[in-house]
């Protein structure tokens, strides 16, 4: 007896060491991992997202504004899910019970966290809301940030638009701070400066019982608002230029050639960014991707032309350089040469006997066939890469493509053929393989008129910035002297083809160009008799005024038929609004007073 009392009391004492070590586990060696544990069960943190920063165009107007949004929010802890519940809150929502029913259950089990059940209500319906709270428990009115784009379609390419996180977003070490039902810079300036714009994200900390019921609010950390930015962009030359495009489709650049600083640009068909701001409805995003005038193509940068007779620029140039021609040169244009087929110029009565400068002034095709006889189209490609073709210009925004400027090897390279000299008086016309975008001719012109300094476009307006020329391209300063006054007679002159660019505000030069397109006019009709995708493609580069440029203009209009008619009016009305709105209007106005003395 006295052996199994023994025994028994050697067990009991056995499972008390065994208890005291485990308690000794539970409480010193693994206690802070438990307390831990405890306290990440009883706090919960919520994401406060940050106010963005707002977007001001050069003159400090804003582009856009961050305005109070209200979204309908219920607590599924508190909420009753019985149907006829879910029916009048459906009624009040103007929901679907069962599409509510399925929100409730297919969110995360937090219970502390509010389900979202309709976003961006109207004032009318907060009120609605507030006054049937006391029917639905835990149905709630948050206000949220919301993004209000002031100027709808115009400079949408530009400013962009926001968006939910994509799933590489989710995934990305950059968004790992950033809350997950955040709304981003996708598109435009709200992606490239994201990192800028959305500023820092609070944080409320919450302890809740075991039900998930909140019992108090521990800790507030204030979100830190975005930095606001300012863009080099002129707001009222933006709408002018939008305006100038409406009914198009086209792209408007203008920039200052001194600094590549972009003033305005302008693509059309555009859309309003607006329909993005809390995400964009599943139809919406139907139309705008199905529509074919494409407007979420930005054609500023991402559409790439024949440039016609803008690029008789460089060949001018390219020709003096060479010793191909000199001012004097001339040659008789009877309205087409013959060279292996018939070249035709777009006179058909021909222009006569000619020099350079009335070459330019009345884009005479027949004197440019002439230099293409004698010029290499290696050695045309020089120059015109110099001058930027055939590269992206670097602009901030995403998407820019590079154009092409045919040479001997590119041809080689992607047709496996070798090159011939009729392809070379394409080319020395604007024609052929050749393909830029309006923001390279912007940028062209800019370095013809600056003293040939290539500056890289840009839209933010950093008072940091460094602004140096990437390159200078050299030219003979006479030769440049001659094509410019050659191009201000384009527009000032009796016979020039850009007269309907001539202001009486600011004396304008410039180029219009005229591209053709496959199966299009026919040379016995004119371009309004067809039907308007067939028509021709219009260009018109300009400058204003002619010594100490202030301002470049790039205007290119799908199917508008002639630069002069279509292309040239719309770096007018761009100009004039510039110089109506600018400090410059006296200086240039006793410029010209000057010279008609």
């Amino acid at each position: 007896m006295d052996k199994r009392i023994t025994a028994a009391l050697y067990i009991v004492i056995l499972l008390f060491c065994v208890f005291l070590i485990r308690l000794w586990d539970l409480q010193i060696i693994k206690g802070s991992e438990y307390t831990r544990i405890e306290e990440h069960n009883r706090l919960r943190v919520i994401d406060i997202p940050a106010p963005r920063g707002i977007i001001y165009d050069r003159n400090d107007k804003a582009f856009v504004n961050n305005v109070p949004s209200f979204d309908i929010s219920v607590l599924k802890e508190e909420f009753p899910r019985d149907e006829e519940t879910l029916a009048a809150l459906g009624g009040l929502l103007g929901l679907d019970p069962d599409d509510i029913k399925k929100r409730l259950s297919a969110t995360s089990s937090r219970s502390f966290e509010p389900v979202k059940l309709k976003q961006d209500v109207s004032f009318e319906e907060v009120a609605k809301v507030e006054a049937r709270k006391i029917d639905f428990p835990g149905l709630q009115v948050d206000v949220v940030n919301g993004r209000e784009y002031i100027y709808g379609h115009s400079a949408s390419h530009v400013i962009g638009y926001l968006g939910k996180l994509s799933l590489e977003q989710l995934r990305s070490p950059e968004f790992i701070n950033v809350p997950h039902d955040s709304f981003m810079g996708q598109f435009g300036i709200e992606k490239v400066y994201d990192n800028i714009l959305r500023g820092k994200a609070g944080k409320k900390i919450i302890e809740v019982d075991a039900l998930g019921s909140i019992v108090r609010v521990v800790r507030i950390q204030k979100p830190v608002k975005g930095k606001d930015i300012k863009l080099t962009i002129d707001v009222d030359l933006q709408v002018e230029a939008e305006k100038s495009l409406r009914g198009k489709a086209g792209a408007v650049v203008a920039i200052k050639p001194g600094t590549g600083e972009i003033l305005a640009m302008a693509s059309a068909p555009s859309f309003d960014p607006n329909i993005f701001v809390r995400g964009i409805k599943e139809g919406d995003w139907e139309k705008l991707i199905k529509n074919p005038g494409k407007p979420l193509l930005n054609r500023a940068i991402q559409s790439r032309y024949p440039p016609g007779s803008t690029f008789k620029i460089i060949t001018a140039i390219a020709a003096l350089e060479e010793g191909l021609v000199s001012m004097h040169t001339k040659y008789e244009c009877t309205g087409s040469i013959y060279f292996g087929r018939e070249f035709r110029c777009w006179k058909k009565g021909g222009h006569g006997r000619l020099a350079l400068h009335d070459a330019l002034v009345e884009s005479c095709d027949v004197y440019f066939y002439e230099i293409g006889k004698k010029i290499d189209i290696d050695i045309l490609a020089k120059y015109a890469s110099n001058y930027g073709l055939g590269s992206k210009t670097g602009v901030e925004l995403e998407g820019e493509v590079s154009g092409i400027v045919p040479t001997r090897l590119w041809k080689f390279n992607t047709k496996k053929e070798k090159w011939y000299t009729g392809e070379t008086l394409n080319t020395v016309i604007g024609q052929g393989y050749l393909a830029v975008t309006p923001i390279q001719m912007a940028r062209l012109t800019s370095a013809l008129v600056n003293g040939g300094k290539l500056y890289k476009p840009f839209l933010l307006k950093d008072p940091g910035r460094e602004i140096e020329p990437e390159s200078i391209v050299k030219i003979d300063p006479r030769n440049i002297k001659m094509v410019k006054k050659a191009l201000m007679d384009v527009v000032q002159g009796n016979r020039g083809t850009g007269h309907m660019a001539r202001s009486n505000i600011v004396a304008i030069g410039g180029k219009t160009g005229t591209t053709q397109v496959i199966g299009g006019v026919p040379d016995d009709k004119e371009q309004y008799n067809v039907p308007q995708k067939f028509r021709d493609h219009a260009w018109f580069v300009a400058f204003a005024p002619e010594n100490d440029t202030q301002i470049v203009v790039s205007v290119f209009v799908e199917h508008g038929g002639h630069g002069s008619s279509a292309a040239a009016p719309i770096a007018k009305r761009i100009i004039e609004m510039y110089y109506k709105n600018s400090d410059q209007l006296s200086a240039v106005s006793s410029q010209l007073k000057a010279e008609n003395l």
